[in-house]
C-alpha cells in the first residue's frame, strides 16, 4: 500500500472506497472518494478496491450529473413560480434579470471543489472556490471575506468520529469539526446578521450542534451519518435562488439532498436571490 492507492476496509465490509492520503507507520489516513469522510485504518485492514480511481470517479461523475440535473429542475421551477408572481405585479420577463446570491466555497478536497464549482457555473451562480486544508480555513476566512463579500459561505471538506471517542457532544471526538467551528466563528464575527450571510458548514459525521452554536445556518450531521460530496452545494444553490423576501424552505431543501434531514439540518433563513428590473443588453 502507498499514498494515492484506492482501497476499501475489510472490517467494514468494503463499503466505502477511499484514497490513501498518507501512511503513518502501520496506519493509513483515508479520505472518502464519494463521501466527505476522513478515516484511519491499520494497513492490514486495507485491500485494493475493485475499480481504479478513474473508474470510481467516472461513476461518481455520472451520479453527480443526475443530482445536478435534478437541482437544475428544482431551480427552474422555483424561478418560474417567482416570475409568475412578479408578472402578476405587472413586471414581465423582458423587464427583469436574475441576481442569485454569491457563494464563497472553501473545500478540503480539490476534486470535490472542482465538481462543486461546475455545479455553480451551470446554474449561473456567482461563486468563488478555494481548496485548502480544514485546519487553515479559519485564518483564510479572516483575509478573504472582506475581499469576496459573499452572501453564502460553504465550509466543508472531510470529517469523522474517532473510533475511541464516542461522546458525540465532545469536539475532541471529531477529526475536523473543531476546525469547521473556528471557521464558522470567523465568518459569523464578520457578519452577525444570519440573514445577511448564510453559512453552511460541516462534512461526514460533523458536530452538528457545535456548528449551529458557532453561527452556521445549516450544518451536518444531526444523526452523525455520511453525507454526499454535493449535499452542501445543494443547500447553497437553493439559498442562492430563494428570494430575499422569502425564507428557504428548510425541509424541502434538505429532503432533496442524498443524506436528507439526518445528514444536514438548519433553521429558517432568508434567501439571497434578487430580481432586477430594466434588463441590461
Amino acid at each position: 500500500m502507498k499514498q494515492g492507492d484506492i482501497v476499501v476496509r475489510k472490517s467494514y465490509g468494503e463499503d466505502i472506497r477511499f484514497r490513501i492520503e498518507r501512511i503513518e507507520v502501520d496506519k493509513a489516513i483515508l479520505r472518502g472518494l464519494e463521501v466527505r469522510l476522513l478515516a484511519d485504518a491499520p494497513l492490514a485492514d486495507l485491500i485494493p478496491a475493485q475499480m481504479s480511481e478513474d473508474e470510481a470517479f467516472r461513476r461518481w461523475d455520472a451520479l453527480a450529473e443526475q443530482r445536478t440535473q435534478k437541482l437544475m429542475e428544482n431551480v427552474a421551477f422555483q424561478r418560474q413560480l417567482y416570475r409568475g408572481r412578479e408578472a402578476r405585479a405587472n413586471r414581465t420577463d423582458e423587464d427583469t434579470f436574475d441576481l442569485p446570491g454569491k457563494v464563497l466555497h472553501l473545500d478540503g478536497d480539490p476534486r470535490y471543489l472542482r465538481k462543486c464549482m461546475q455545479v455553480y457555473s451551470r446554474l449561473k451562480i456567482p461563486a468563488e472556490g478555494h481548496y485548502l486544508p480544514e485546519s487553515d480555513m479559519a485564518e483564510f476566512l479572516q483575509r478573504i471575506l472582506v475581499v469576496s463579500k459573499p452572501d453564502i459561505v460553504v465550509i466543508t471538506g472531510h470529517d469523522g468520529l474517532y473510533r475511541n471517542h464516542q461522546n458525540k457532544y465532545d469536539l475532541a471526538s471529531y477529526k475536523n469539526s473543531h476546525h469547521f467551528v473556528r471557521a464558522v466563528q470567523v465568518a459569523r464575527h464578520y457578519e452577525r446578521n444570519r440573514d445577511a450571510l448564510t453559512i453552511i458548514a460541516g462534512a461526514c459525521q460533523s458536530h452538528f450542534e457545535a456548528l449551529l452554536q458557532a453561527g452556521a445556518n445549516f450544518a451536518s450531521s444531526p444523526a452523525r451519518i455520511l453525507i454526499h460530496a454535493l449535499d452542501p452545494v445543494q443547500v447553497a444553490v437553493m439559498a442562492a435562488y430563494t428570494s430575499i423576501r422569502e425564507t428557504v424552505k428548510v425541509k424541502e431543501v434538505l429532503m432533496n439532498t442524498q443524506s436528507g434531514i439526518r445528514g444536514i439540518g438548519g433553521y429558517e433563513t432568508r434567501g439571497s436571490f434578487r430580481l432586477g428590473t430594466s434588463k441590461m443588453d
